[in-house]
């Protein structure tokens, strides 16, 4: 018999490539698109769970709402936090209205993650469907990775994190997950090396959350032959050993006793990198990108491979410098505004936040500036 499978194959034999173990369920949308439930105000983009929950009582929704609603209260119940919601834009936003809104009655601070992988549709999932976050893939995500692959330009991440940056605390950042390679495998960078100025970037960047993936601060390469899938990802669907994890958990002591001594040092720099995401008020501040303004330096090494930006909060901050290519950059003359320091001093001089040296800049006009370098995939942070 045809069976009408989860990403809406209807076929007597579905194709490899379709969801053949999952069925599509009723959630009232009808064949011809219309919908056996009420559409959600528009209004309601600016109201509260509270709201949305009321708006619901009463009114006559499809069956399986309420099974959904049921099955996450039963979790909720048992202690579970939150919920990860896998490619929820193929569901009404309404249904996430009724649903997320419960859930927050029950339980105010659960964690509510969603893929939505259309970026027009970003604000209508968080704001009338009541996500908490959506996986930033489509724009920041695959824009890092050509950076990181040294195809892509910075200016294009710039112009892609200032679309979303209304919603920016709502875009959760990440480098690996289940579904994307592993960056040191040979489809995306060879090297986890490569991964360093990217989680500084992706992580400091906003308050938005970073995902980390089981392995990705010890290097873990994806290289294993799993059974289903190519290598360079660590599949969701097989039972198969992480090598350079289980290195780190060291027979379930954690404490990386059979890490090698790159796997360490990577692991240590992502350890200094989310202590400043975590616990920086800066990161909560604004947000102000550098790159425009250093890249029409005259006689500096900065190109579209560095990546220099700024967060504040009130006079304290960091400043934050990339270097995505694998090669020292060379002499390079940072420049910053004059006014993002709340000062008018001729001489400013900024701490270090990782291991590397503080900086000093002089006054110019209305910049300050002074000279330095970055070693291949090195990125500094300073404080002020």
């Amino acid at each position: 018999p045809a069976k009408w499978t989860g990403n809406g194959a209807r076929a007597s034999k579905p194709d490899i490539n379709d969801w053949y173990e999952t069925v599509k369920v009723n959630y009232g949308v009808k064949p011809d698109g219309t919908y056996d439930f009420p559409v959600l105000p528009e209004e309601y983009s600016d109201k509260s769970f509270e709201e949305h929950a009321a708006f619901w009582q009463g009114k006559d929704v499809p069956d399986s709402w309420y099974k959904f609603r049921d099955i996450a209260h039963y979790w909720i119940d048992k202690g579970v936090d939150g919920f990860r919601y896998d490619m929820a834009e193929m569901v009404p936003v309404e249904f996430w209205s009724f649903l997320n809104s419960s859930i927050k009655q029950k339980t105010p601070n659960a964690f509510l993650l969603a893929e939505v992988y259309q970026p027009d549709k970003y604000r209508e999932y968080i704001h009338q469907g009541k996500m908490d976050y959506l996986y930033d893939k489509v724009g920041f995500y695959d824009t890092l990775k050509t950076i990181m692959q040294g195809s892509g330009e910075v200016s294009k991440l710039v112009t892609i994190h200032d679309e979303i940056n209304d919603i920016a605390p709502h875009m959760l950042h990440f480098l690996e997950n289940h579904d994307e390679q592993r960056i040191a495998s040979p489809d995306f960078a060879g090297s986890a090396q490569k991964g360093k100025p990217a989680l500084a970037v992706s992580a400091l960047i906003s308050s938005s959350p970073t995902l980390l993936y089981f392995g990705q601060d010890v290097g873990e390469d994806g290289s294993e032959e799993t059974g289903f899938g190519d290598p360079t990802r660590t599949s969701i669907f097989d039972y198969v050993g992480v090598p350079a994890h289980q290195r780190f958990m060291n027979d379930g002591k954690f404490d990386a006793g059979k890490s090698t001594e790159d796997e360490k040092a990577l692991h240590q720099f992502y350890q200094d990198v989310m202590a400043i995401a975590a616990t920086n008020p800066a990161v909560t501040g604004e947000y102000q990108s550098l790159h425009a303004l250093n890249l029409d330096v005259k006689d500096s090494a900065y190109t579209e491979q560095q990546f220099a930006f700024v967060r504040a909060q009130g006079e304290h901050g960091f400043v934050v410098v990339a270097n995505f290519n694998d090669k020292p950059t060379g002499a390079m003359k940072l420049v910053v505004p004059s006014n993002v320091f709340g000062e008018d001093s001729d001489r400013i001089t900024l701490a270090s936040m990782l291991s590397h040296e503080g900086i000093t800049l002089e006054k110019e006009g209305i910049y300050y500036n002074a000279s330095f370098s970055l070693e291949g995939l090195e990125t500094k942070v300073f404080a002020f």
